[in-house]
């Protein structure tokens, strides 16, 4: 039993030991009575309640620890990391007011404390009529607003007092321009350092002056190119009311200095009035007023003093008082002695804004200098807007041109367009922006019109090329396009000059953006062409107009490439086939990659010709193979509400190639003529001599009405046969009599429910115009019920009127067409039919 309760023993002291070692290590604290120091350690604001570290002392163990002056403790802490959950405070107090303050140097005390986050704390009382100056050492401090944190997490507050209200004074890091602050009255000064910083000094002293009259003085002393921002005192809760505060600049006598107001607002003031005064000895021997609103002074040569005067503040609305400005010092430019002159007293509804261009980001936090633009000596700034109906004179203060950007914008609107449709507007970078050594970053023209006027955008001689994966812009410039609609954009592409677009017309509201790359503007600017005039109302969305060098490789693509083309929006192409000129039309992908939910989507081809045939594709077809035109032509997108968000885009390419007669063509050509002609021959022979030998002759019918030109292409043929008498035959047999069918139909023949019925409109600007929109659901026909006389076709209320897949054709006119033509064949079996078409000569 002994031995038992003697290990028992033992594991309690060795416990009792591991507890003890769980102590981080022991720290003696001796505050002397003459140091006037209390000691503070507690809970870290920023704890979560459930982790703390105690302190202990004598065996007791406590949250908080308050050690006063003459008073020696020895603590440990019940942690092994005191530091994530403990904060110290080491407070000072200075009595000014009923004995000498001990001025010089401030010290750390005092010394061996536990490493902990310590806050050290001088609170010097003072009279009011006393300033005091807390005069820091090399690096000096920098402004930071309250909210920031210095990079070594060495911050340094100052504050002071008025009657009994605390004011901040700023809060600031190591590493800036203010080398001294003058304080009336009373100051307290708070050092915070992390638990790691080797710091041993504080870094500034105190010293006695006379009254400045004043809530302080900051003092920034500038030794070569650099920058820094500053605050009024308590911001930005607001500026004692009618108090005032000086900063003094040191700045050598060979460089500038600028002073920019980031922010600031102003009180509701009862008496007096708010303002900032410059003291400028080096360019005028008294103070210059400026409101806060003003423009302030800039190109300030040597030292200089601001103030902020406050105000008597209205007591039931006093409003707040802060100012956050800048004050940049650097080297006299050379570009500060070439003046520019932009007239823009004739221009309308236009602005021109200069401002430094946006930084890279992750750009290295040094200083560069500024680039000011100023209208006078005394009026710079980092940007400054240009408006139309003024003249300005402006110069530059800037060592790199490049770190400066152009952005203007011009509105040009039309509301009735009886006064503006014969106008022609240029689309122009005007002369006024293009002579600045500034590069133009993007030019805007705002084009408003209401719903009935369109606008019609024209580059007669440099043409445009729509920047595609295929065809790519490499120009100095391009034209971003884009159409809104109540608050709805359509972008039609970018586009840059030299291509194949003569002209683009478009409905709705328009924003061009000219944007620029690199510094071949400059030339490329003289030779712009872009004009715009306002027009009537036209049907489709967009239009194009194409009118290509032989050459050319022409790509195109729907407008609003990435998202697609919007529901029921149609576009039309009007493509110029040059003289001599074969065009291959070509799509590049099988299918539109879309399935309707409300109409259909399709793609229209026709010829610019009499009675050309168009092809047709829908949605749920094949898109055709590649075509060749023989003349100008029409191209046709229009777009159904599809199933799901994937919208229509598509993409297609015209190339050309040389019409060639070939010899050995001729001679077929002849040669199937000669043929085509004998055996003609032969079957009126056959049939005469039928005639003479029957007994009861067929009686013959003719409708001079009936058109018997045999279906083809007859471009070769000078004479044709209507222009004689070849056609009118003597005898016809019995099944080749029309009169009876055509006096049923009144002299027409109507198409079955679902023919195609091909466009049969003008061919020349104006393209083929879908029908108007409708979403009539198709109903369903007995067998036993008769059809409509007018047939309804699948719901296609985009674009043309559409034939079945099976019956489009791509060459060649139809037998029976919608103005009542009757093609009458003479032959009479579909063989002799087909080699007839064969021997006929085609274009």
């Amino acid at each position: 039993m002994a031995g038992g309760r003697s290990v028992a023993l033992a594991a309690g002291l060795l416990l009792a030991a591991a507890q003890l070692l769980q102590l981080a290590g022991s720290f003696a604290i001796h505050l002397r009575a003459a140091d006037n120091i209390t000691v503070t350690i507690k809970r870290g604001s920023s704890v979560p309640p459930l982790n703390y570290c105690e302190i202990c002392i004598k065996q007791m163990c406590k949250s908080e620890l308050r050690i006063t002056a003459a008073v020696k403790e020895d603590i440990a802490f019940k942690c092994k990391t005191p530091e994530k959950y403990l904060v110290m405070e080491i407070q000072k107090n200075i009595d000014c007011m009923s004995g000498p303050c001990p001025f010089g140097d401030v010290h750390l005390q005092p010394s061996g404390l536990p490493r902990l986050n310590r806050t050290y704390i001088w609170d010097v009382k003072a009279n009011k009529k006393v300033g005091l100056e807390l005069k820091f050492s090399t690096p000096w401090l920098r402004q930071i607003r309250p909210t920031d944190t210095c990079p070594d997490l060495i911050t340094y507050s100052i504050s002071s007092c008025i009657d009994t209200t605390r004011v901040s004074i700023g809060t600031f890091c190591r590493n800036g321009s203010v080398s001294r602050i003058k304080v009336q009255g009373g100051v307290v000064m708070a050092l915070q350092l992390p638990w790691n910083s080797d710091l041993t000094t504080s870094g500034f002293n105190i010293a006695n002056r006379s009254s400045i009259k004043r809530l302080c003085i900051i003092e920034s002393t500038f030794k070569g190119e650099t920058s820094a921002t500053l605050m009024s005192a308590n911001y930005p809760l607001g500026f004692p009311e009618d108090e005032l505060m000086t900063w003094q600049f040191v700045v050598p006598s060979n460089l500038r200095s600028s002073v920019i107001f980031r922010n600031y607002s102003l009180s509701n003031c009862e008496r007096k009035e708010e303002r900032v005064e410059y003291y400028l000895p080096a360019l005028y021997s008294s103070p210059e007023v400026f409101k806060l609103s003003d423009k302030q002074p800039a190109n300030i040569p040597g030292n200089f003093n601001l103030s902020l005067q406050g105000c008597d503040h209205d007591d039931q609305n006093p409003g707040i008082l802060s100012l956050f400005f800048q004050i940049v010092v650097q080297y006299p430019q050379n570009e500060e002695n070439v003046t520019y002159l932009i007239d823009l007293h004739k221009e309308r509804d236009m602005s021109i804004i200069i401002q430094p261009k946006s930084p890279h980001i992750g750009h290295p936090l040094q200083f560069e200098p500024e680039c000011l633009i100023c209208k006078d000596l005394r009026t710079c700034e980092r940007n400054v807007t240009l408006t139309s109906g003024n003249t300005y004179e402006i110069f530059f203060q800037c060592y790199d041109l490049e770190r400066l950007r152009i952005t203007a914008e011009k509105t040009i609107a039309c509301w009735d367009l009886r006064y503006c449709q014969k106008k022609i507007y240029d689309l122009t970078v005007p002369r006024a922006i293009s002579q600045l050594p500034v590069r133009l970053d993007k030019f805007t023209w705002k084009l408003l019109a209401p719903e009935e006027i369109n606008v019609e955008i024209i580059s007669p001689s440099l043409k445009l090329q729509q920047h595609i994966q295929d065809q790519r812009c490499n120009k100095s410039y391009r034209y971003d396009i884009v159409s809104t609609t109540q608050g709805k954009e359509l972008n039609l592409g970018m586009f840059c000059p030299g291509g194949s677009i003569e002209k683009i017309q478009m409905r709705d509201n328009i924003t061009i953006c000219l944007k620029t790359f690199g510094k071949g503007f400059l030339n490329d600017s003289l030779n712009q062409d872009l004009k715009m005039s306002f027009v009537p109302f036209i049907k489709e969305k967009c239009i194009f107009t194409v009118t290509p060098d032989p050459k050319a490789q022409v790509y195109l693509q729907t407008p609003n490439w990435f998202e697609g083309l919007p529901p029921y929006v149609s576009v039309s192409w009007n493509i110029t086939v040059p003289s001599k000129q074969v065009a291959r039309l070509a799509f590049l992908k099988e299918r539109m990659d879309i399935t309707c939910e409300t109409g259909r989507a399709y793609v229209n081809i026709k010829e610019q010709k009499p009675k050309a045939e168009e092809t047709v594709r829908r949605e749920d077809e094949l898109l055709p193979e590649p075509l060749h035109m023989y003349h100008h032509f029409w191209v046709n997108i229009s777009n159904c509400k599809p199933v799901n968000k994937k919208q229509l885009s598509l993409q297609f390419w015209v190339t050309f190639v040389s019409q060639k007669t070939d010899l050995s063509l001729i001679i077929a050509v002849v040669v199937g003529v000669a043929g085509a002609l004998s055996i003609i021959g032969i079957i009126i022979c056959c049939t005469r001599k039928k005639k003479k030998e029957s007994q009861n002759p067929n009686v013959g019918t003719y409708n001079a009405n009936i058109n018997t030109q045999m279906p083809g292409r007859h471009g070769l043929f000078k004479k044709r046969r209507q222009d004689n008498d070849s056609h009118v035959y003597a005898v016809i047999d019995d099944a080749m009599v029309y009169g009876d069918l055509l006096k049923e139909s009144n002299g027409s023949v109507n198409p079955e429910v679902d023919v195609y019925r091909p466009f049969d409109g003008p061919m020349g600007d104006t393209p083929p115009t879908p029908p108007p929109i409708s979403f009539k659901k198709a109903t369903k026909i007995s067998n036993s019920e008769e059809l409509p006389f007018c047939p309804e076709r699948d719901s296609e209320p985009y674009t043309f009127a559409h034939r079945k897949p099976e019956e489009a054709t791509s060459n060649g006119d139809t037998s029976v067409n919608s103005t009542g033509d009757v093609g009458m064949s003479l032959l009479e079996s579909k063989e002799q039919e087909g080699l007839v078409e064969q021997l006929m000569p085609k274009e």
